[in-house]
């Protein structure tokens, strides 16, 4: 029996690795999986010797806070991994947590792929060099990451996003309404603070203000917001619980996809939600809060003027992006009613990720599988 380690560090990374080790059962069925896996890649067999929240830290000082922790769990893995004589390791995003594993597998003389390319192209472009140390073959989610990986000598496979695969080109938000109980003449306003505690408590109560000023304006709005964990949903709930008028805010335990899928435009926190969005089609405005010392080292290394996921992909400003500073309810919620009240904008950004669904729809579990297969011992 083949064993490969892997390590999936938060929600996103845990959906690419259940997909992944689907594809690979379907022709492979002995082969084991261990390391740090969440839910969904434990249902479909993988062993988590370590609960994968304990990697969901995000911001520079935030990490910095869990450092130690972080360190020791590492070496904990390292050693397992050596132990226990894997074939193969798949890092599984978490670039600062799984470059240093598999830089020091490598070195053993172990295959190892890392599963979605870091940002390079975006920020910190001189880890390349580190990359190519520390990694046998990368897999891609983004068409335009290749041809850096190449020119540096790095295998690389582009495998496209499994969202894409995943969703149906045209959503059907009807049916998502009814399911969610809402009126199909609603204005509805889907608002994603973030997965993570710290975006909640950043994101919540800028969230709620600018839910009352389109509320002002738009009387017929109502306001949709997942979380998925208990915790989130109290710093949600509090910062309502502050604002003195009533306003349409209707918090969902989980139903992220319904939410966007219901909903005529959506408010979102930068991160994989905006990917999934702009493949539903919904015009959106992206926002981010951070410490104001993360902010400004991550701000420094920036090599592009985008930070949302749909406008890195199209290559300009299709949605608006206020960030940090500019993350104001009054910029928000003017950024929001501008959205909807321009019908040929709204239009135009449909077409445009329409164009990016197609081109990322590329079977990616499939592609990634026998790329990962190619490294394994026969």
């Amino acid at each position: 029996m083949a064993r490969i380690g892997v390590v999936a560090g938060e929600a996103s990374g845990d959906l690419l690795g259940s997909h992944l080790i689907h594809a690979l059962k379907k022709t492979h069925a002995n082969i084991e999986f261990v390391g740090i896996a969440g839910p969904k890649m434990m249902a479909e067999g993988a062993i988590s010797l370590f609960p994968m929240e304990r990697l969901s830290v995000r911001g520079y000082i935030e990490v910095l806070r869990h450092l130690f922790g972080l360190l020791r769990l590492r070496r904990k893995l390292l050693a397992y991994f050596l132990n226990n004589q894997i074939d193969l390791f798949i890092g599984i995003d978490a670039p600062d947590f799984n470059f240093w594993l598999e830089k020091k597998l490598k070195n053993k003389g172990i295959k190892t792929i890392h599963y979605v390319s870091p940002s390079i192209w975006a920020w910190r472009k001189g880890r390349i060099h580190h990359i190519k140390r520390c990694v046998s073959h990368i897999l891609a989610l983004f068409p335009f990451e290749p041809e850096i990986y190449q020119q540096t000598g790095i295998p690389v496979t582009y495998v496209g996003h499994p969202l894409a695969d995943m969703l149906p080109m045209e959503p059907d938000t009807n049916a998502a309404r009814v399911s969610l109980k809402l009126k199909s003449s609603a204005l509805v306003i889907a608002m994603l603070p973030g997965s993570r505690q710290g975006e909640v408590h950043q994101h919540a109560a800028l969230f709620v203000q600018t839910a009352k000023i389109i509320y002002a304006s738009h009387p017929n709005a109502h306001f949709l917001v997942p979380l998925i964990t208990r915790e989130t949903r109290q710093i949600f709930e509090l910062a309502i619980f502050h604002e003195p008028e009533s306003l349409p805010i209707q918090i969902l335990f989980g139903h992220a996809h319904d939410a966007m899928e219901a909903a005529d435009a959506i408010i979102v926190a930068s991160g994989t939600a905006t990917l999934e969005a702009a493949l539903l089609k919904k015009p959106m405005v992206i926002t981010y809060r951070m410490s104001n010392l993360s902010w400004k080292i991550l701000k420094r290394m920036r090599l592009q003027p985008f930070v949302g996921l749909p406008n890195i992909l199209a290559g300009k400003f299709i949605v608006p992006e206020l960030l940090q500073d500019d993350a104001t309810p009054e910029k928000l919620a003017d950024a929001m009613i501008k959205l909807l009240s321009d019908v040929s904008y709204m239009n135009e950004i449909k077409e445009e990720f329409t164009k990016i669904h197609h081109n990322l729809r590329q079977n990616t579990a499939e592609k990634a599988a026998t790329a990962v297969l190619a490294h394994l011992p026969t």
